[in-house]
Protein backbone atom coordinates (compact mmCIF):
# COMPACT_ATOMS: atom_id res chain seq x y z
CA UNK A 1 0.00 0.00 0.00
CA UNK A 2 1.47 3.45 -1.04
CA UNK A 3 0.84 5.39 1.98
CA UNK A 4 2.41 7.30 4.45
CA UNK A 5 2.94 5.02 7.65
CA UNK A 6 1.26 6.97 10.32
CA UNK A 7 -1.54 7.97 7.94
CA UNK A 8 -1.95 4.01 6.86
CA UNK A 9 -1.84 2.95 11.15
CA UNK A 10 -4.36 6.18 11.70
CA UNK A 11 -6.79 4.82 9.28
CA UNK A 12 -6.43 1.47 10.14
CA UNK A 13 -7.11 1.65 13.44
CA UNK A 14 -9.63 4.32 13.66
CA UNK A 15 -11.55 1.26 10.77
CA UNK A 16 -11.99 5.09 8.63
CA UNK A 17 -12.54 3.24 4.93
CA UNK A 18 -10.84 5.18 2.05
CA UNK A 19 -9.78 4.17 -1.91
CA UNK A 20 -6.28 4.45 -3.12
CA UNK A 21 -5.61 6.10 -6.38
CA UNK A 22 -2.39 5.10 -7.93
CA UNK A 23 -1.17 7.97 -10.26
CA UNK A 24 2.54 8.15 -12.06
CA UNK A 25 5.34 9.38 -9.90
CA UNK A 26 5.19 13.24 -9.71
CA UNK A 27 7.22 16.20 -8.23
CA UNK A 28 4.49 18.64 -6.43
CA UNK A 29 0.93 18.43 -5.69
CA UNK A 30 -0.31 20.60 -8.03
CA UNK A 31 1.39 17.73 -10.91
CA UNK A 32 -0.60 15.04 -8.86
CA UNK A 33 -3.81 16.70 -8.92
CA UNK A 34 -2.86 17.16 -13.11
CA UNK A 35 -2.00 13.15 -13.32
CA UNK A 36 -5.00 12.22 -11.61
CA UNK A 37 -7.86 13.72 -14.18
CA UNK A 38 -10.00 14.83 -11.62
CA UNK A 39 -11.28 18.36 -10.70
CA UNK A 40 -9.38 20.55 -8.91
CA UNK A 41 -12.59 21.19 -6.77
CA UNK A 42 -12.65 17.44 -5.30
CA UNK A 43 -8.87 17.97 -3.45
CA UNK A 44 -8.56 19.45 -0.03
CA UNK A 45 -5.12 20.02 1.07
CA UNK A 46 -3.07 20.92 3.97
CA UNK A 47 -1.52 23.98 5.25
CA UNK A 48 0.82 23.69 8.19
CA UNK A 49 1.09 26.40 10.08
CA UNK A 50 3.24 27.69 13.08
CA UNK A 51 3.20 30.38 16.30
CA UNK A 52 5.34 30.03 19.50
CA UNK A 53 2.56 27.72 21.00
CA UNK A 54 3.29 24.76 18.28
CA UNK A 55 1.95 23.48 14.81
CA UNK A 56 -1.51 24.22 13.50
CA UNK A 57 -2.94 22.54 10.42
CA UNK A 58 -5.30 24.34 8.39
CA UNK A 59 -7.45 22.18 5.92
CA UNK A 60 -9.04 23.58 2.99
CA UNK A 61 -10.18 23.27 -0.76
CA UNK A 62 -7.01 22.51 -3.45
CA UNK A 63 -8.72 25.44 -5.76
CA UNK A 64 -8.81 27.93 -2.44
CA UNK A 65 -6.17 29.94 -0.70
CA UNK A 66 -5.75 30.52 3.10
CA UNK A 67 -6.80 33.46 4.77
CA UNK A 68 -4.32 33.97 7.74
CA UNK A 69 -6.66 36.76 9.33
CA UNK A 70 -9.53 34.56 9.43
CA UNK A 71 -7.18 31.46 10.72
CA UNK A 72 -6.46 34.56 13.49
CA UNK A 73 -10.41 34.99 13.46
CA UNK A 74 -10.85 31.49 14.27
CA UNK A 75 -7.95 30.36 16.85
CA UNK A 76 -7.38 33.38 18.12
CA UNK A 77 -3.29 32.66 17.06
CA UNK A 78 -1.09 34.78 14.68
CA UNK A 79 0.50 31.89 12.87
CA UNK A 80 3.02 32.12 9.89
CA UNK A 81 3.34 28.58 7.52
CA UNK A 82 6.11 26.69 8.18
CA UNK A 83 8.92 26.60 5.98
CA UNK A 84 9.65 23.33 3.67
CA UNK A 85 12.41 22.33 5.25
CA UNK A 86 10.14 22.36 8.80
CA UNK A 87 7.15 20.48 6.87
CA UNK A 88 9.54 17.81 5.51
CA UNK A 89 11.03 17.25 9.25
CA UNK A 90 7.47 16.92 11.25
CA UNK A 91 5.80 14.27 8.38
CA UNK A 92 9.63 11.98 7.57
CA UNK A 93 7.17 9.38 6.72
CA UNK A 94 6.24 11.62 3.95
CA UNK A 95 8.03 12.57 0.59
CA UNK A 96 8.60 16.20 0.87
CA UNK A 97 5.66 18.53 -0.64
CA UNK A 98 3.14 15.90 0.33
CA UNK A 99 1.93 16.43 3.54
CA UNK A 100 -1.44 14.43 3.90
CA UNK A 101 -4.83 16.85 5.72
CA UNK A 102 -5.29 14.37 8.45
CA UNK A 103 -3.37 16.11 11.41
CA UNK A 104 -4.80 13.42 13.45
CA UNK A 105 -2.74 10.74 12.54
CA UNK A 106 0.25 13.05 13.56
CA UNK A 107 -1.06 14.24 16.46
CA UNK A 108 -1.64 17.76 15.39
CA UNK A 109 -4.58 19.73 16.10
CA UNK A 110 -6.39 20.95 13.13
CA UNK A 111 -8.71 23.51 11.68
CA UNK A 112 -10.75 22.97 8.75
CA UNK A 113 -12.81 25.69 6.37
CA UNK A 114 -16.72 25.17 6.40
CA UNK A 115 -16.29 24.68 2.12
CA UNK A 116 -14.61 21.41 2.31
CA UNK A 117 -18.04 19.75 5.29
CA UNK A 118 -20.11 20.76 1.70
CA UNK A 119 -17.79 17.89 -0.36
CA UNK A 120 -19.54 14.71 -1.04
CA UNK A 121 -16.42 12.95 -1.62
CA UNK A 122 -12.61 14.21 -1.52
CA UNK A 123 -9.38 13.53 -3.02
CA UNK A 124 -6.15 14.04 -0.96
CA UNK A 125 -2.20 13.15 -1.10
CA UNK A 126 -1.86 10.05 0.70
CA UNK A 127 1.74 11.07 1.74
CA UNK A 128 3.45 9.89 -1.13
CA UNK A 129 4.52 10.89 -4.74
CA UNK A 130 2.55 8.19 -6.42
CA UNK A 131 -0.69 7.74 -5.05
CA UNK A 132 -3.68 9.90 -3.99
CA UNK A 133 -6.68 8.98 -1.58
CA UNK A 134 -10.53 9.11 -1.89
CA UNK A 135 -12.58 9.34 0.92
CA UNK A 136 -16.52 9.91 1.25
CA UNK A 137 -17.86 12.53 3.31
CA UNK A 138 -18.55 10.75 6.38
CA UNK A 139 -15.01 9.32 6.40
CA UNK A 140 -13.35 12.26 6.29
CA UNK A 141 -15.37 13.89 8.99
CA UNK A 142 -14.35 10.86 11.00
CA UNK A 143 -10.78 11.21 9.56
CA UNK A 144 -11.13 15.30 10.82
CA UNK A 145 -12.56 14.37 14.49
CA UNK A 146 -12.39 16.95 16.61
CA UNK A 147 -11.00 19.94 13.85
CA UNK A 148 -12.14 23.13 14.39
CA UNK A 149 -14.60 24.34 11.83
CA UNK A 150 -14.59 27.85 10.30
CA UNK A 151 -14.27 30.63 7.00
CA UNK A 152 -10.53 30.60 6.45
CA UNK A 153 -9.94 31.39 3.14
CA UNK A 154 -9.95 34.11 0.71
CA UNK A 155 -11.00 32.78 -2.48
CA UNK A 156 -13.74 29.25 -2.87
CA UNK A 157 -13.77 27.17 -5.52
CA UNK A 158 -13.04 28.90 -8.80
CA UNK A 159 -15.53 27.98 -11.97
CA UNK A 160 -14.13 24.95 -13.00
CA UNK A 161 -16.30 24.96 -16.33
CA UNK A 162 -15.08 27.77 -17.58
CA UNK A 163 -13.94 27.67 -21.17
CA UNK A 164 -9.75 28.13 -21.87
CA UNK A 165 -8.54 31.38 -23.80
CA UNK A 166 -6.41 31.57 -26.61
CA UNK A 167 -3.74 34.05 -25.96
CA UNK A 168 -4.55 35.81 -29.21
CA UNK A 169 -7.91 36.05 -27.50
CA UNK A 170 -6.21 37.23 -24.28
CA UNK A 171 -3.97 39.60 -25.86
CA UNK A 172 -7.32 40.73 -27.97
CA UNK A 173 -9.15 41.03 -24.52
CA UNK A 174 -6.87 42.94 -22.63
CA UNK A 175 -6.06 45.55 -25.42
CA UNK A 176 -10.02 46.25 -25.64
CA UNK A 177 -10.44 45.83 -21.88
CA UNK A 178 -7.79 47.88 -20.30
CA UNK A 179 -5.68 50.87 -20.86
CA UNK A 180 -2.06 48.95 -20.97
CA UNK A 181 0.76 51.38 -20.07
CA UNK A 182 2.78 52.15 -23.11
CA UNK A 183 6.68 52.16 -23.14
CA UNK A 184 7.79 54.89 -21.22
CA UNK A 185 9.39 57.23 -23.75
CA UNK A 186 13.00 57.15 -22.57
CA UNK A 187 12.65 53.09 -22.67
CA UNK A 188 11.59 53.31 -26.33
CA UNK A 189 14.21 55.55 -27.34
CA UNK A 190 16.88 53.52 -25.99
CA UNK A 191 15.48 50.44 -27.82
CA UNK A 192 15.35 52.11 -30.95
CA UNK A 193 18.83 53.09 -30.22
CA UNK A 194 19.82 49.29 -29.77
CA UNK A 195 18.51 48.23 -32.99
CA UNK A 196 20.69 50.84 -34.85
CA UNK A 197 23.69 48.73 -35.75
CA UNK A 198 25.85 52.03 -36.28
CA UNK A 199 24.85 53.53 -32.71
CA UNK A 200 27.79 54.75 -30.61
CA UNK A 201 28.34 54.38 -27.19
CA UNK A 202 28.73 58.19 -26.98
CA UNK A 203 24.66 58.17 -28.50
CA UNK A 204 23.80 55.62 -25.42
CA UNK A 205 25.89 57.42 -22.44
CA UNK A 206 23.97 60.69 -23.89
CA UNK A 207 20.77 59.27 -23.98
CA UNK A 208 20.90 58.09 -20.47
CA UNK A 209 22.12 61.15 -19.26
CA UNK A 210 19.35 63.14 -20.39
CA UNK A 211 18.26 61.57 -16.76
CA UNK A 212 19.89 62.04 -13.48
CA UNK A 213 17.96 59.25 -11.69
CA UNK A 214 18.72 56.48 -14.44
CA UNK A 215 22.43 58.29 -15.07
CA UNK A 216 23.19 57.57 -10.99
CA UNK A 217 21.53 53.86 -11.11
CA UNK A 218 23.97 53.26 -14.24
CA UNK A 219 26.97 54.25 -12.45
CA UNK A 220 26.06 52.66 -9.34
CA UNK A 221 25.86 49.58 -11.12
CA UNK A 222 29.10 50.20 -13.22
CA UNK A 223 31.01 50.88 -10.03
CA UNK A 224 29.69 47.96 -7.87
CA UNK A 225 31.93 45.20 -6.74
CA UNK A 226 30.26 43.15 -9.90
CA UNK A 227 33.11 44.25 -11.71
CA UNK A 228 35.65 45.17 -9.59
CA UNK A 229 37.22 48.21 -12.20
CA UNK A 230 40.16 49.17 -10.47
CA UNK A 231 40.49 53.19 -11.71
CA UNK A 232 37.68 55.98 -11.39
CA UNK A 233 34.84 56.16 -13.36
CA UNK A 234 33.32 59.40 -13.83
CA UNK A 235 31.14 59.60 -16.87
CA UNK A 236 28.36 57.13 -18.75
CA UNK A 237 30.51 57.01 -21.81
CA UNK A 238 33.25 55.49 -19.23
CA UNK A 239 30.81 52.79 -17.71
CA UNK A 240 29.58 51.76 -21.35
CA UNK A 241 33.23 51.54 -22.87
CA UNK A 242 35.62 50.71 -20.00
CA UNK A 243 33.27 48.58 -17.79
CA UNK A 244 30.25 47.08 -19.01
CA UNK A 245 29.89 47.47 -22.83
CA UNK A 246 27.08 48.85 -25.02
CA UNK A 247 24.87 45.85 -25.02
CA UNK A 248 24.92 45.47 -21.55
CA UNK A 249 24.35 49.07 -20.48
CA UNK A 250 21.62 49.39 -22.65
CA UNK A 251 19.69 46.35 -21.25
CA UNK A 252 20.22 47.42 -17.34
CA UNK A 253 19.14 51.51 -18.80
CA UNK A 254 16.17 49.60 -20.46
CA UNK A 255 14.83 48.30 -18.15
CA UNK A 256 15.00 50.52 -14.99
CA UNK A 257 13.27 52.79 -17.89
CA UNK A 258 10.43 50.05 -18.39
CA UNK A 259 9.97 49.64 -15.13
CA UNK A 260 8.43 53.30 -14.49
CA UNK A 261 5.56 51.96 -16.78
CA UNK A 262 3.59 50.55 -13.59
CA UNK A 263 2.87 51.70 -10.29
CA UNK A 264 3.49 48.50 -8.03
CA UNK A 265 4.11 48.68 -3.94
CA UNK A 266 7.62 47.86 -2.92
CA UNK A 267 6.56 45.49 0.00
CA UNK A 268 5.81 41.73 0.11
CA UNK A 269 6.61 38.50 -2.09
CA UNK A 270 5.50 39.93 -5.06
CA UNK A 271 5.86 43.65 -4.60
CA UNK A 272 8.99 46.28 -6.27
CA UNK A 273 11.68 45.10 -3.51
CA UNK A 274 11.30 41.39 -4.37
CA UNK A 275 11.24 42.01 -8.04
CA UNK A 276 14.27 43.46 -8.75
CA UNK A 277 16.12 41.33 -6.63
CA UNK A 278 14.57 38.67 -8.30
CA UNK A 279 15.38 39.70 -11.63
CA UNK A 280 18.88 41.12 -11.26
CA UNK A 281 19.69 37.37 -10.10
CA UNK A 282 17.89 35.91 -12.97
CA UNK A 283 19.96 37.96 -15.26
CA UNK A 284 22.74 37.40 -14.18
CA UNK A 285 22.23 33.54 -13.82
CA UNK A 286 21.09 33.81 -17.63
CA UNK A 287 24.27 35.63 -18.58
CA UNK A 288 26.07 33.17 -17.09
CA UNK A 289 24.09 30.34 -19.02
CA UNK A 290 24.08 31.59 -22.14
CA UNK A 291 27.78 31.12 -22.94
CA UNK A 292 27.50 27.93 -21.87
CA UNK A 293 24.89 26.91 -24.10
CA UNK A 294 25.73 28.76 -27.63
CA UNK A 295 23.47 31.36 -26.87
CA UNK A 296 23.49 35.45 -27.13
CA UNK A 297 25.19 36.17 -23.82
CA UNK A 298 23.70 40.22 -23.95
CA UNK A 299 20.23 38.24 -25.13
CA UNK A 300 20.21 35.94 -22.49
CA UNK A 301 20.50 38.75 -19.79
CA UNK A 302 17.81 40.59 -21.32
CA UNK A 303 15.20 37.55 -21.24
CA UNK A 304 16.12 37.31 -17.25
CA UNK A 305 15.83 40.63 -16.62
CA UNK A 306 12.53 41.17 -18.41
CA UNK A 307 10.91 37.91 -17.85
CA UNK A 308 8.46 38.88 -14.73
CA UNK A 309 7.07 41.91 -16.07
CA UNK A 310 3.49 40.17 -16.63
CA UNK A 311 3.24 40.45 -12.47
CA UNK A 312 3.99 44.29 -12.60
CA UNK A 313 1.37 44.71 -15.19
CA UNK A 314 -1.02 42.57 -12.86
CA UNK A 315 -0.27 44.63 -9.84
CA UNK A 316 -0.74 48.01 -12.60
CA UNK A 317 -4.47 47.47 -13.26
CA UNK A 318 -5.22 45.06 -10.83
CA UNK A 319 -3.79 46.86 -7.21
CA UNK A 320 -6.50 44.68 -5.16
CA UNK A 321 -6.13 41.81 -6.65
CA UNK A 322 -3.07 42.46 -6.32
CA UNK A 323 -2.44 42.58 -3.04
CA UNK A 324 -4.65 39.49 -2.23
CA UNK A 325 -2.49 37.55 -4.62
CA UNK A 326 0.51 38.97 -2.70
CA UNK A 327 -1.06 37.80 0.87
CA UNK A 328 -1.92 34.14 -0.67
CA UNK A 329 1.54 33.70 -1.85
CA UNK A 330 3.06 34.58 1.62
CA UNK A 331 0.52 32.40 2.99
CA UNK A 332 0.60 29.62 0.46
CA UNK A 333 4.62 29.04 -0.39
CA UNK A 334 4.69 25.29 -1.37
CA UNK A 335 1.27 26.72 -4.21
CA UNK A 336 2.26 27.00 -7.92
CA UNK A 337 1.44 30.67 -8.80
CA UNK A 338 -0.18 29.84 -11.44
CA UNK A 339 -2.72 28.28 -9.28
CA UNK A 340 -2.68 30.90 -6.89
CA UNK A 341 -3.44 32.99 -10.11
CA UNK A 342 -6.18 31.04 -10.97
CA UNK A 343 -7.56 31.28 -7.56
CA UNK A 344 -7.68 35.39 -8.08
CA UNK A 345 -8.45 35.75 -11.88
CA UNK A 346 -10.62 32.80 -12.66
CA UNK A 347 -13.26 34.41 -11.03
CA UNK A 348 -14.94 35.78 -13.75
CA UNK A 349 -16.15 39.63 -13.65
CA UNK A 350 -13.98 40.16 -16.59
CA UNK A 351 -10.97 40.05 -15.11
CA UNK A 352 -10.95 35.78 -15.95
CA UNK A 353 -8.46 36.10 -19.22
CA UNK A 354 -6.14 37.12 -16.36
CA UNK A 355 -5.94 33.43 -14.82
CA UNK A 356 -3.74 32.53 -17.99
CA UNK A 357 -0.83 33.73 -15.66
CA UNK A 358 1.30 36.46 -15.28
CA UNK A 359 3.80 34.98 -17.76
CA UNK A 360 1.69 35.39 -20.69
CA UNK A 361 0.20 38.68 -19.92
CA UNK A 362 3.96 39.20 -19.36
CA UNK A 363 4.80 37.81 -23.21
CA UNK A 364 1.60 40.11 -24.41
CA UNK A 365 2.76 43.32 -23.31
CA UNK A 366 6.42 42.33 -24.47
CA UNK A 367 5.28 42.09 -27.82
CA UNK A 368 3.46 44.91 -27.81
CA UNK A 369 6.30 46.88 -26.68
CA UNK A 370 7.94 44.95 -29.78
CA UNK A 371 10.88 43.63 -27.95
CA UNK A 372 13.09 40.80 -29.16
CA UNK A 373 11.26 38.04 -29.80
CA UNK A 374 13.55 35.40 -27.69
CA UNK A 375 12.37 38.25 -24.75
CA UNK A 376 8.63 38.13 -25.52
CA UNK A 377 9.26 33.85 -25.63
CA UNK A 378 10.56 33.87 -22.35
CA UNK A 379 8.75 35.70 -20.34
CA UNK A 380 5.34 34.57 -22.42
CA UNK A 381 6.00 30.76 -21.47
CA UNK A 382 8.37 30.81 -18.29
CA UNK A 383 5.73 29.10 -16.20
CA UNK A 384 4.99 26.26 -18.72
CA UNK A 385 7.43 23.37 -17.45
CA UNK A 386 8.40 20.79 -20.37
CA UNK A 387 8.38 23.98 -23.34
CA UNK A 388 9.65 22.94 -26.54
CA UNK A 389 9.70 25.28 -29.49
CA UNK A 390 10.72 28.30 -30.88
CA UNK A 391 13.53 30.14 -29.02
CA UNK A 392 13.43 27.53 -26.26
CA UNK A 393 17.15 28.06 -24.97
CA UNK A 394 16.49 31.02 -24.02
CA UNK A 395 13.23 29.92 -22.74
CA UNK A 396 14.94 27.17 -21.02
CA UNK A 397 17.58 29.31 -19.22
CA UNK A 398 15.32 31.77 -17.53
CA UNK A 399 13.40 28.25 -16.14
CA UNK A 400 16.92 26.53 -14.65
CA UNK A 401 18.29 30.24 -13.37
CA UNK A 402 14.92 30.41 -11.77
CA UNK A 403 15.17 26.27 -10.47
CA UNK A 404 18.48 27.70 -8.74
CA UNK A 405 17.03 30.60 -6.90
CA UNK A 406 14.36 28.68 -5.43
CA UNK A 407 16.71 27.19 -3.43
CA UNK A 408 17.74 30.97 -2.22
CA UNK A 409 14.29 31.77 -1.45
CA UNK A 410 14.37 34.15 -4.49
CA UNK A 411 11.14 34.53 -7.23
CA UNK A 412 7.64 34.27 -6.83
CA UNK A 413 7.89 30.36 -7.22
CA UNK A 414 9.10 27.99 -4.50
CA UNK A 415 7.66 24.21 -5.61
CA UNK A 416 10.32 22.35 -6.82
CA UNK A 417 11.61 22.26 -10.49
CA UNK A 418 12.97 19.13 -12.08
CA UNK A 419 16.39 20.04 -13.05
CA UNK A 420 17.98 17.08 -15.12
CA UNK A 421 15.80 17.88 -18.40
CA UNK A 422 16.43 21.52 -18.14
CA UNK A 423 19.99 20.85 -17.99
CA UNK A 424 19.29 17.93 -20.96
CA UNK A 425 17.50 20.63 -22.72
CA UNK A 426 19.91 22.84 -23.21
CA UNK A 427 22.82 20.69 -23.27
CA UNK A 428 24.62 21.51 -19.82
CA UNK A 429 25.93 18.58 -17.79
CA UNK A 430 24.76 18.29 -13.96
CA UNK A 431 28.51 19.58 -12.77
CA UNK A 432 27.41 23.35 -14.43
CA UNK A 433 25.13 23.71 -11.32
CA UNK A 434 27.90 23.51 -8.74
CA UNK A 435 29.56 26.21 -10.85
CA UNK A 436 26.58 28.66 -11.30
CA UNK A 437 25.79 28.32 -7.35
CA UNK A 438 29.22 29.71 -6.76
CA UNK A 439 29.13 32.66 -8.78
CA UNK A 440 25.93 33.25 -7.85
CA UNK A 441 27.31 32.93 -3.88
CA UNK A 442 30.38 35.35 -5.38
CA UNK A 443 28.75 38.32 -6.59
CA UNK A 444 25.05 37.95 -3.99
CA UNK A 445 25.93 40.92 -1.69
CA UNK A 446 26.44 43.15 -5.07
CA UNK A 447 23.41 42.32 -6.35
CA UNK A 448 20.82 42.42 -3.33
CA UNK A 449 22.52 45.86 -2.67
CA UNK A 450 22.12 47.14 -6.71
CA UNK A 451 18.26 45.72 -6.23
CA UNK A 452 17.86 47.59 -3.35
CA UNK A 453 19.19 50.90 -5.00
CA UNK A 454 16.79 50.26 -7.82
CA UNK A 455 13.39 49.90 -5.87
CA UNK A 456 14.38 52.85 -4.09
Amino acid sequence: MALAARLERFLTREGIGFQELPIEQVTSLDAAVMASGRPQGDFVQATLLIDISGVVMAVHKFDSGLDLDAVYQLTGRRLQPLTARQSNRLFGDCDPGFTPPVGQAYELPVVVDEDVGRAERVLFSSGTDHSLIEMDARSFRLALAGARAGHLVIRGPGNGNRESLTLEEVADKLQKLYRLPPMPALALRILRLTANTDATARELAELIEFDPSLTAQVMRYARSALFNYPGQINSVQEAVTRVLGFDRVAHIALGIASVRAFDVPRQGMLGMDSFWRHSLYCAFLCQSIAPRCGADKGLGYLCGLLHNFGLLLVGHLFPAEFAELNQLRESNPEASMHSLEQQVFGQGNGQEILSVGHGAIGGILHRLWQLPDPVVKAAGVHQQPGYHGEHENYVLMVQLANALLKERGIGDEFNPDDVPPLLEGLGLQPDVIDELTSEIERVAPDLDALASSLSS
